[in-house]
């Protein structure tokens, strides 16, 4: 039987592999264990199904027709803490160390036993995981993390890839403080530490297309000597 993970209604698993007989394997042999299954055949797909169908736990192959699933870990790591278990035919070390340090939670390798499989899910659901929401308002400021767009009073706003994993990393910490040391270790790692105008500057040039005033900033708060801050909706200024 599934794992209740203390819940009242089953496990739904979103299953991401192209091949449609493993999909149907798969669908046949979780839903008589209990679960609840959700199936996509790509990885835009499948970062759909992700945000709309909120499962608790992602089975995915790594060879898929429009994106690698690597990429794919990559893109539901930057808003979903959901266990992800790998399927894959690729054996070799290197490739489960790229998936694993990508954000995967285990990896096994096709073709598998339904028995250990069984018992990895079990593993991964008895996990607790934070997992944020895809979706992000602020005032007149939406960020879709799952579809990687920001808009502005219903408008998309074209930001550089930085200026974009500035905002995404203040999102998942939306309503706190987040220090100058943080931003510049992921954003640009450790060598960066002591080059806060780097910082500075993006700071300066993404609230010159978010903020109404940029001079006044309504939405990124500096916090002096400290780091950056985004408002939320309850703490806007009215």
């Amino acid at each position: 039987m599934a794992p209740d993970k203390n819940l009242t209604t089953p496990a739904r698993i979103l299953v991401v592999d192209d091949e449609v007989t493993i999909q149907k394997f798969l669908r046949s042999i979780l839903s008589a264990e209990g679960f609840t299954i959700q199936v996509a055949d790509c990885g835009t797909a499948a970062l759909s199904a992700a945000a709309l169908f909120k499962p608790d736990l992602i089975l995915l192959d790594l060879g898929l027709p429009d994106m690698d699933g690597v990429e794919v870990i990559g893109r539901l790591r930057e808003w979903s803490g959901v266990p992800i278990i790998v399927l894959s035919v690729r054996e070799r070390e290197d490739d489960k160390v790229l998936a694993l340090d990508a954000g995967a939670d285990d990896y096994l390798s096709k073709p598998f036993g339904m028995a250990e499989l069984l018992a990895r899910i079990r593993v991964a659901l008895r996990r607790v995981v934070q997992v944020a929401q895809p979706m992000f308002k602020t005032g007149e400021l939406e960020v879709d993390l799952a579809g990687r767009r920001v808009t502005l009073c219903g408008s998309d706003l074209a930001l550089t890839p930085t200026e974009y994993d500035i905002l995404r990393l203040l999102v998942t910490h939306a309503g706190k403080v987040v220090t100058h040391n943080h931003l510049l270790k992921e954003l640009w790692g450790e060598a960066y530490v002591d080059q806060p105008q780097v910082l500075r500057v993006n700071i300066s040039n993404l609230r010159h297309k978010i903020e109404p005033d940029p001079s006044r900033p309504r939405y990124i708060i500096t916090e002096p000597g400290v780091g950056y801050k985004l408002r939320t909706l309850d703490s806007l200024p009215q």
